[in-house]
C-alpha cells in the first residue's frame, strides 16, 4: 500500500507520454500473468484500496482485471460494516438477562403450566423485574402439548351446560316470511325454546 502511494506521487511528476507507455507495459504484463498464474491472493490493504477506488474513480470497472466488480462492491460493504461496528457503542442494546432472572422465569413457567408470557410478565413486575414479554417467552419452559385442555375436551366436559341458538326465516306458500327463533340443548338435542313470528322485535327475542 505504501509503495503504491509512492508510485502514484512519482507518476504525477512524469510526462503524459511516459505514463501512457508505462500503462501499456503494465497492462501487457498483467494479461500475461492472468493467462499463466493462478488466482492471486489479495491482502486487506489491496481490498481497501479497491474499495476506495470504486468511489473516487468513475471508470474503475474498466481498470479492474484480477477480480469481478461485484467482489469489490462486497469489499466496500464489508468495510462499512466493520467501520460502524467499530464506531458502535458496545454498551447499547438490550441488557443481558441475569442467570437468576432466567431461572426465576423457568421456575414460574414450570410450576404454573397455564401461565403465559403476559401473566408471568405481570408477576415479575410485582417483584420488581421489568422485562418485556418477548424475552420472558424466550426463557419459558417449552412444552410439546397445549398448556390447557383442548376445545374438544371443554365441549365434552360442559356439554350439559351448552346450548345452540339459531335465528332463521321460512317462506310460506302464501308468500309470507316467518321468523323462527330456536334454542337447542346440545347434550340431548332437546328443544328448549321455540317461537315464530312475522314481525320480530328485541322484546320478542328475549322472551
Amino acid at each position: 500500500m505504501f509503495k503504491f502511494i509512492l508510485h502514484a506521487l512519482a507518476a504525477a511528476l512524469r510526462s503524459r507520454r511516459q505514463l501512457v507507455m508505462e500503462n501499456i507495459a503494465l497492462r501487457h504484463q498483467l494479461e500475461v500473468l492472468q493467462r499463466n498464474a493462478k488466482r492471486p491472493r489479495l491482502k486487506p490493504s489491496d481490498r481497501a484500496l479497491w474499495a476506495v477506488l470504486s468511489r473516487v474513480l468513475p471508470d474503475w470497472r474498466q481498470h479492474l482485471s484480477i477480480v469481478q466488480p461485484d467482489t469489490v462492491i462486497r469489499w466496500h460493504r464489508a468495510g462499512w460494516r466493520l467501520y460502524w461496528r467499530w464506531r458502535g457503542d458496545p454498551g447499547r442494546g438490550r441488557p443481558k438477562v441475569s442467570v437468576e432472572t432466567r431461572t426465576l422465569i423457568h421456575s414460574m413457567s414450570l410450576e404454573n403450566p397455564l401461565w403465559g408470557a403476559p401473566r408471568i410478565h405481570g408477576e415479575l413486575l410485582k417483584l420488581g423485574y421489568d422485562i418485556c414479554q418477548s424475552t420472558i417467552a424466550k426463557y419459558m419452559v417449552r412444552r410439546s402439548g397445549p398448556p390447557s385442555q383442548t376445545w374438544r375436551t371443554f365441549i365434552r366436559n360442559h356439554m350439559s351446560d351448552l346450548a345452540a341458538i339459531d335465528f332463521f326465516t321460512v317462506h310460506t306458500a302464501g308468500f309470507k316470511t316467518l321468523y323462527v327463533f330456536l334454542i337447542l340443548s346440545l347434550d340431548r338435542r332437546r328443544v328448549i325454546h321455540f317461537n315464530v313470528t312475522t314481525n320480530p322485535t328485541a322484546d320478542w327475542t328475549s322472551l
